[in-house]
């Protein structure tokens, strides 16, 4: 098995090493970087590619019902699998017992296709600015 096929990539965040050069991040942990960056980026927001992103931030400010919560699982779906296309996404799950703080807590079931590896990433969504 080739795990270059899993890839390298800046680190995200972005760091600079004490040498001067950009972190980089490889394999699990750059699959894992690029889903935070694919839910953490609105459609829309980036210029040249504005259909890249998720469209969860639609729902921030809403009314957190079942409905509201179904959409957004289908989002994070939808997103996912046009954009990282190393995984298979199992599950996405919403889990409402932080919603009183202001965060909805969406868990994402995948499995690295090349490796079969089971991994479960919680995303916290703020559902207000600054919460």
């Amino acid at each position: 098995m080739k795990r270059e096929f899993l890839g390298t990539g800046w680190k995200y965040p972005v760091t600079v090493e004490a040498d001067g050069s950009v972190s980089s991040s490889s394999y699990d942990e750059n699959i894992r970087e690029s889903i935070l960056i694919i839910l953490g980026t609105a459609k829309g927001e980036r210029l040249m590619r504005p259909e890249f992103g998720c469209s969860i931030h639609d729902y921030a400010y809403g009314t957190m019902d079942t409905l509201t919560r179904r959409m957004i699982e289908n989002a994070v779906y939808e997103a996912l699998v046009d954009w990282e296309p190393r995984i298979e996404v199992n599950e996405i799950k919403t889990l409402t017992e932080k919603a009183s703080e202001g965060k909805l807590l969406i868990s994402v079931d995948y499995k690295v296709r090349r490796s079969n590896t089971q991994v479960n990433l919680v995303y916290p969504f703020y559902l207000k600015e600054g919460a």
